[in-house]
C-alpha cells in the first residue's frame, strides 16, 4: 500500500498563557511563529515548510485548551536529545526523562513545556 501523505496533518499544544509557552519554544528551539486569531482562540502556529516530512502544528490558546501529562505524546526531531534537553531546561522547560536509546530507532527523551505539556524528543544520534 502506498502512502500519499503523513498520517498526522496538524497538531495543537494547549497554551493557556500563548506569549510565554511561545517564548519557551523560541528559546528552547529557535521555532518561529505566525498568530493568529480565531477567535475565541488564539494561535501561534509554528513556521513549516509544507513540501517537508513532518506535520504542522501551533500552540493554541482558548477557553477549552488545558494543557496534559497523559494522553497523546507530541515529538519534536532534534538533531541530538541530549543537548535540545539541555536548551530545554535552559529556556524553563523541565526534562522528565534524559536521552534514551530506542536502538535502530534513535534516541529519545521527554520534558514539560512551561504550560505543563508533557512532550518528547527524538533524534538518530
Amino acid at each position: 500500500m502506498s502512502v500519499e501523505y503523513n498520517p498526522v496533518g496538524w497538531f495543537e499544544i494547549p497554551s493557556p498563557d500563548l506569549a510565554k509557552n511561545q517564548q519557551f519554544f523560541q528559546q528552547a528551539f529557535g521555532f518561529e511563529f505566525e498568530r493568529l486569531e480565531m477567535p475565541p482562540y488564539t494561535m501561534a502556529m509554528f513556521a513549516a515548510d509544507h513540501s517537508k516530512p513532518g506535520s504542522a502544528g501551533a500552540l493554541v490558546q482558548g477557553p477549552d485548551v488545558e494543557p496534559a501529562t497523559v494522553g497523546v505524546t507530541i515529538y519534536f526531531g532534534c538533531a541530538e536529545v541530549g543537548a535540545q534537553l539541555e536548551k530545554i531546561a535552559a529556556a524553563g522547560g523541565t526534562v522528565l526523562m534524559e536521552k534514551m536509546s530506542i536502538g535502530e530507532h534513535g534516541f529519545i527523551g521527554m520534558f514539560l513545556d512551561v504550560a505543563g505539556n508533557k512532550l518528547g524528543l527524538h533524534s538518530m544520534s
